[in-house]
This record gives structure tokens, C-alpha cells and sequence, in this order.
């Protein structure tokens, strides 16, 4: 059964919207305020999020921004006014895969909500598939990497950046983006903790140089196929 959080501060509205969910068979849970969508969101995976965008204590685009800093995969849908341009260019910028305006019909909703779970299945499975980058091979639902067909120990954390980077191979990854990904945006730690941990990782996977993992002086790292 497919999860949904609805995010919206209008009780009566979200209590009608999760009458017509249910009724569709998913399962179903409720935040009034963006600290409790966050609370929520911590507390258990979701596949999809119904997050209105004039929310207490933490607006909309907020907690989609903080959610997006460490999620790319759970599929949000923006509600917002009708006039509202600007939060919509926002929301889309920031990562919402789609939004709906107010008010609207309980059909259309229900329509973008299939077809965004329809892609977030889509998404998955391409997810899965093997990765490989020179004489590295990543299987992702195993969590193991091989070089050469041997496989080669790394700790969560290691295998974590590793995919990070190979996911996002040929592009320039500042530290902070780094750290956003793979240790969450509530770290508190420094940003050198990244240079330790490609130390580790180069330690671990290069065989020949140049390694696998270069610096980009003044920003951070890069993984060049």
C-alpha cells in the first residue's frame, strides 16, 4: 500500500482529501504544521507528499527545501493559490515534481498523484541498475562495490558518497553538497569531514592514477568517467 502525507494547516480540506485517498486504497496520514510534516517525514518513508505551500511555523517551500537535501526520490506535489506565480516557479525550482492549484478538483488530483508515483517507480528502478565508472562497479541493491570483479569493503557512510558521486559523475560537487546528501542538512559537523572520507575512499578504490575521485580547487570533488 502507497504512503501519502498530506501537508495542509485547513483541516477540512485535508480530511476531505484523505477520505478520497483512502477511498483509493492508499495509506494515509495528516501534518498541520511544516515542523510536524518534517516530524512525520522522519518518522517513516513516504512515497508521496501533498505539501501546501501556506503552512505554519515552517512554510512549504521550506520543508520541501530541507527535505529535498536529502531526498530526491519521494515524489512532492505543491498546493498552492491559484495567483500565486511565483510560489509555483519556487516550488518547481526547488524540487517539487508537480503542483496543483487551489482550488481543484478532487479528479485531477487524484489523476497527478498516479502518474507521479507511476514515475517515482519508473525512478526506482533505474536506480537500481548496476553503475559503472572505469574499473568500478556499483550494485546498488546489494550495496556493494567491485573493482575488477572483486569486491571491496566500504562502511555505510563510504558506500554512501561513493554513489553520491558516481550517481553524479562529470559534474563539480561543492562540499556542502556533498554533506547535504549524504550526512543529512541537520549535520553540525565540518565540512572537512568530506576530505577525510574521499582520503578513505581513494585509499580503498584507486589502483592507478589519476585517481578516481579528483579536487576541484576552491570547490570540492568530481568523479570523471
Amino acid at each position: 500500500m502507497e504512503k501519502i502525507l498530506i501537508v495542509e494547516d485547513d483541516e477540512k480540506i485535508a480530511r476531505v482529501i484523505q477520505l478520497e485517498l483512502e477511498h483509493e486504497g492508499y495509506e494515509v496520514a495528516i501534518a498541520y504544521t511544516g515542523k510536524s510534516a518534517l516530524e512525520r517525514y522522519e518518522d517513516k518513508p513516504y512515497d508521496l507528499i501533498l505539501l501546501d505551500v501556506m503552512i505554519p511555523e515552517l512554510n512549504g517551500l521550506e520543508v520541501l527545501r530541507r527535505i529535498r537535501q536529502k531526498d530526491d526520490n519521494t515524489r512532492i506535489i505543491m498546493l498552492t493559490a491559484r495567483d500565486a506565480v511565483m510560489d509555483k516557479v519556487s516550488g518547481l525550482d526547488s524540487g517539487a515534481n508537480d503542483y496543483v492549484t487551489k482550488p481543484f478538483e478532487i479528479e485531477e488530483l487524484l489523476a497527478r498523484i498516479r502518474a507521479q508515483l507511476k514515475q517515482r517507480i519508473m525512478s526506482q528502478d533505474a536506480d537500481d541498475q548496476e553503475m559503472v565508472c572505469r574499473h568500478i562497479k556499483i550494485l546498488p541493491m546489494a550495496r556493494e562495490v567491485y573493482i575488477n570483479d572483486e569486491l571491496v569493503y566500504l562502511t555505510q557512510k563510504e558506500y554512501d558518497l561513493l554513489h553520491f558521486l558516481v550517481a553524479h559523475r562529470n559534474q563539480a560537487l561543492s562540499r556542502e553538497q556533498i554533506i547535504e546528501a549524504v550526512w543529512g542538512y541537520d549535520y553540525f559537523g565540518d565540512t572537512n569531514t568530506v576530505d577525510v572520507y574521499v582520503r578513505y575512499l581513494r585509499k580503498k578504490l584507486d589502483r592507478d592514477p589519476p585517481s578516481i575521485i579528483a579536487s576541484v580547487r576552491g570547490i570540492g570533488y568530481i568523479v570523471k568517467e
